[in-house]
């Protein structure tokens, strides 16, 4: 094809295409469903969830290794082993990878595999995740932080010294530089508050120091093209449920429905999305990138929150959205900009189509993780299928499937499990995600009634013996190591 002019074009291309294209990651949950829109696209991951049932995905048979500090370890892991580099090579061709996290070394590695990385460099992308940098870019944009500064900060006093100046007032919120929102987002109303997170505060070059707001969570994702920005859906997010997560502020699973947002805030975070990935290309990142907003409760104000220069966890979500299967899933457009096919795409009316609330429909996923202070070895654990539930709210298995969008009504719900038997079960483990048709959530986002019966209906399927004999240095630490 020597041209893409609209969304037909984009279908026929992937449809057709030829090039093996990899997903690499420890699990495909970010790209779930992505192989049913593109021909010869794959998933090579270190976890089988579908105890080797899905067509689409390899996993290699265990090698020792080097404990695994990040996702970029199992990628760099991945990349090293034989059985991949075989699996690669017999599919011939000119490969291509896709990742969720990849640093220099995953760079090098491919580069020595032949295989082209389809996303920005992962200096640019570190560059561009940087919570500082986010700010800046921001405000290049015209996308406005919560009251914000940014600083060293060498003590209590110093910390209050720099609010005081910027009118932040006396609650605060502080924020290092990288790491998520459950482990590296301060709330500071005391010494005694500082006192507790000092040492990572401290350490940091420059934190953001932000006003604290009575807000709620969004998230947005959107693909910064060289014909405009294309925006998916803002969804909400659900954050720090003690049932799913130990982490205080931590992700932990997220909504898409109408009226989820009133119609001035979607309108306001899907602009400052537009503009904020027009300002991404100018600053050279082009691509898939995530946008969490904060939106203030007493004044429906909309903040630019954090950038994800990536996939994420809200991939799913955006990418099996009414809008996508309509024309196509958001992420097409990212293997589009990288593909080397010329294209010139109507940006303007994809965006004004994919605003109208009849191309959004109602699913929640929830991620679901070990939220006991122990350690354990899983022994029993529930499989990667469809689940259904009785209408005393009990949970039993129903069948195998692989594509969520088999669900047939908000009695059943697609468990992707990622922790399996002979795992351990530390706390912040990540067990698997629930996703199912409809709400989780009840209009003032707190889990409903239906949620929580998920919940507990898909954790009494984990079964786990203590550590009988372990030196103590094997045993994971609480939050260990995340996948999610």
């Amino acid at each position: 094809m020597q041209k893409v002019s609209n969304i037909s074009d984009l279908r026929l291309l992937f449809h057709r295409n030829e090039r093996p294209i990899y997903f690499i990651s420890a699990t495909n949950f970010n790209l779930l469903g992505i192989d049913q829109w593109v021909n010869r696209f794959k998933y090579i991951n270190y976890i089988d969830c579908f105890d080797g049932r899905h067509p689409n995905v390899f996993v290699p048979p265990q090698l020792p290794h080097k404990e695994f500090q990040s996702i970029e370890d199992i990628n760099n892991y991945l990349l090293q082993h034989k059985d991949v580099v075989d699996y690669v090579e017999r599919a011939g061709g000119r490969p291509v990878a896709v990742f969720l996290m990849f640093d220099a070394e995953t760079e090098r590695l491919c580069q020595e595999l032949g295989i082209e990385v389809w996303f920005p460099s992962a200096a640019l992308r570190e560059r561009c995740d940087n919570k500082m940098e986010t700010v800046r870019i921001g405000n290049k944009a015209g996308v406005p932080s919560v009251p914000n500064a940014l600083s060293k900060v060498d003590s209590y006093a110093h910390l209050r010294q720099i609010a005081d100046a910027h009118g932040l007032g006396e609650q605060l919120v502080v924020q290092t530089a990288f790491g998520d929102s459950g482990h590296t987002t301060f709330f500071i109303s005391s010494e005694a508050d500082f006192d507790r997170h000092a040492e990572e505060i401290i350490q940091d070059p420059e934190v953001k120091i932000m006003k604290r707001i009575n807000c709620r969570g969004a998230t947005l994702e959107a693909c910064a093209t060289r014909s405009g920005t294309l925006v998916g859906p803002l969804l909400t997010e659900v954050v720090g449920e003690a049932e799913l997560t130990p982490y205080r502020g931590g992700w932990c699973g997220n909504e898409i429905f109408p009226g989820a947002f009133s119609e001035e805030v979607r309108a306001k975070a899907r602009d400052m999305a537009y503009r904020f990935g027009n300002q991404l290309m100018a600053e050279g990142y082009r691509g898939y990138f995530d946008l969490d907003f904060l939106i203030d409760k007493d004044t429906d104000e909309v903040y630019l929150g954090e950038l994800n220069p990536r996939i994420c966890g809200a991939s799913p979500m955006t990418n099996h959205a009414a809008f996508a299967y309509a024309d196509v899933p958001l992420f097409l457009f990212h293997l589009l900009e990288f593909s080397g096919i010329e294209f010139e795409l109507d940006v303007e009316e994809l965006n004004a189509r994919w605003a109208n609330p009849a191309f959004i429909d109602s699913w929640s996923q929830l991620v679901l993780k070990h939220t006991a202070n122990n350690v354990d070895i899983i022994t029993h654990a529930p499989a990667t299928g469809i689940y259904r539930m009785a209408d005393d709210g009990s949970v039993s298995y129903h069948r195998f499937d692989y594509k969520r969008q088999d669900i047939e009504s908000e009695n059943e719900a697609f468990f992707l499990r990622i922790s399996g038997p002979g795992d351990y079960r530390y706390e912040g483990a990540d067990l698997g995600i629930l996703i199912t048709r409809g709400r989780s959530m009840t209009d003032d986002f707190a889990l409903n009634e239906r949620a929580r019966n998920w919940i507990s209906g898909i954790k009494k399927y984990y079964a786990a013996k203590p550590i009988m004999a372990l030196h103590e240095e094997q045993v994971p630490p609480p939050g260990a190591f995340k996948i999610l």
